[in-house]
């Protein structure tokens, strides 16, 4: 392959667009690899469709190493089966859907798991048939509210989705083995710092679940890992070990108090700790009861709920919202306040709610035996000594506290710290969701139908290419990893004439010899433009045809260290060749 600058469809920017907000966006978008067309879209220009397909190779060789067949499944899906597995309503305002002409509703496909498995059922029927991988590298819609960060959250981007089919749990196991480690050999291939943790299912159903997080300060993602061992998990999939419960034996009576000019928690610590209670009060003795709505998917009505935190710790609204997928959650406002005349803002106690019969959910810290200080349900006042499983009890609990560094590791090992990541891969098992909605049999040995179970796994492979970027890059641009590079070397000729048409000559001669070139023979563009351009663009390997060509030599730079060297130019070709075949 041989690319010319002088005809290539490229313009670099020497400016960052104004919305770029993380190295990725900025990187791609002046290096000329993307343009943005509208919020969340964007146009794969030559140089990035390069890098696209290349990543999209790796990929697509690792799932055939595994027994993946790829095929392509249409983008625009049918209501109806949406409708049958419920997420027609599920996904929200993050399903594209439209109409068509005669009036029949269609989605664009965020993910394909409905045509997945009446693709098998249409095919399979015995278990010999079976265990099965499919798998695709397709373009996917997602209507998001914040599309941000370039290619990083998009509405449109291209994902690889396959789906493993077994005849029973075994059969899962090793097809979610087989995932998990082809998506080690991908993210190593590819030169990621990556991390794997245990995640949430959300709207894709089923039970084990797990993400891959290329780590990055820029990430969306918050996780968490544990100093004393491999532990790791995204925020919203922490679970809180939950204390050892007090006895309730001997526990002072709960005592309602006047408690003016309290707003805050730190000003109503200050409050009791004046009273003169003959002990000290913390925030951690306080519960914090935050009041929300609900509203199932496709539901009218809302839902007015309680949960309750201890009062060191905010509300994480991302883990509430997670726990309780996938119905909407909103806070509750004044208008909802005064439709419930019983909660006093400011004050709301346990039993308001519970006597109310809403629901009222608690963090795993909240046991029998614990007692707190809390709203007691009226105007400048709170109750002291309120005991969980005495004085009330909770509906049950819920992960919705914030989780923080330092926090006890959920495996009893070490504590917890947290870091940020970009998920590029996202692996579960579904069990038989699907194929219970849709009736995914197949005869088994003994003559029986045998359910079928499904695994799903995805990769972003657009987003990969934004990961790299922003794991890959000095101040001058990107620093492309071979395997996925646009192009093996970038051949620079600096000048006028002999020296371009040398560079050109080299450029030939590494074509010939199988290697990916992109030459710089642009005419009338100055030295320091096409340095500038070449630093930007990236390719791990970089030779210049300048002033050195006088005394018969030309310098070879390696993107990566910034190493530059002089070598004779009538081994030049033979000394990249070595190099590139030898990465």
């Amino acid at each position: 392959m041989l690319l010319r600058m002088s005809t290539l469809f490229l313009r670099t920017l020497r400016e960052d667009p104004a919305d770029a907000e993380v190295p990725s966006h900025r990187l791609l978008m002046r290096g000329g690899f993307v343009r943005r067309a509208a919020p969340g879209v964007y146009t794969w220009l030559p140089l990035g469709k390069i890098v696209l397909d290349n990543v999209a190779a790796v990929v697509r060789d690792e799932m055939n190493r595994i027994g993946g067949q790829e095929v392509l499944l249409p983008a625009l899906l049918p209501r109806e089966y949406y409708e049958a597995s419920g997420r027609w309503t599920e996904y929200g305002d993050s399903l594209f859907r439209l109409v068509d002409r005669k009036g029949a509703d269609y989605a664009l496909g965020p993910t394909h798991e409905e045509l997945f498995t009446l693709l098998v059922k249409g095919e399979y029927s015995s278990y010999k048939d079976f265990p099965a991988i499919l798998y695709q590298i397709q373009e996917k819609f997602r209507d998001e509210a914040r599309p941000r960060a370039g290619v990083l959250r998009g509405r449109e981007f291209h994902m690889k989705d396959s789906y493993s089919f077994d005849i029973d749990d075994d059969g899962l196991q090793r097809s979610y083995d087989l995932h998990r480690e082809a998506y080690t050999r991908i993210f190593d291939r590819l030169g990621l710092n990556y991390v794997i943790v245990a995640a949430m299912s959300g709207a894709m159903g089923g039970s084990a679940s797990e993400e891959f997080l290329a780590e990055t300060p820029t990430g969306e993602d918050t996780f968490v890992r544990s100093t004393g061992s491999d532990y790791a998990a995204n925020v919203e999939a922490v679970r809180t070990p939950a204390p050892p419960a007090p006895p309730l034996d001997g526990l002072p009576a709960a005592q309602v108090h006047h408690t003016p000019a309290t707003p805050t928690i730190a000003t109503l610590v200050d409050h009791f700790n004046a009273a003169g209670l003959g002990r000290t009060f913390t925030a951690a003795d306080t519960l914090k009861n935050v009041l929300v709505k609900t509203r199932a998917p496709g539901e009218a009505e809302w839902e007015v709920m309680g949960i309750g935190v201890p009062g060191d710790r905010e509300v994480d609204l991302k883990r509430l919202e997670a726990a309780l997928q996938p119905s909407e959650v909103e806070l509750l406002d004044d208008a909802d306040f005064a439709a419930h005349p019983f909660l006093v803002k400011g004050y709301v106690g346990p039993n308001a709610l519970l006597q109310n019969k809403l629901r009222y959910l608690v963090d795993p810290r909240v046991v029998d035996g614990t007692r707190w200080v809390t709203g007691a349900d009226q105007a400048d006042h709170h109750v002291v000594d309120l005991v969980a499983g005495r004085d009330f009890t909770p509906d049950g609990t819920i992960e919705a506290a914030e989780v923080r560094e330092g926090d006890p590791s959920p495996d009893g090992q070490g504590t917890l710290y947290t870091a940020r990541g970009i998920e590029i891969g996202h692996i579960f098992q579904l069990g038989r969701k699907y194929a219970d909605v849709f009736g995914l049999d197949a005869l088994g040995p003994d003559g029986k139908p045998k359910r079928i179970t499904m695994g799903s796994y995805g990769i972003g492979v657009s987003r990969l290419v934004a990961a790299i970027v922003e794991q890959s890059h000095d101040d001058k641009g990107v620093v492309w990893p071979r395997e996925v590079a646009p192009a093996d070397v970038h051949v620079v000729g600096t000048g006028k004439g002999e020296q371009i048409e040398v560079a050109l000559r080299i450029a030939e001669e590494l074509a010939e010899r199988g290697l990916r070139v992109l030459v710089d023979d642009r005419k009338g563009v100055s030295p320091g433009v096409k340095f500038t351009d070449a630093e930007l663009l990236g390719i791990p390997t970089g030779l210049i045809v300048g002033k050195g060509l006088a005394q018969g030599v030309v310098e070879f730079r390696d993107r990566a260290s910034g190493e530059r060297s002089e070598i004779p130019i009538d081994s030049a070709a033979d000394h990249v060749a070595g190099v590139v075949r030898g990465a």
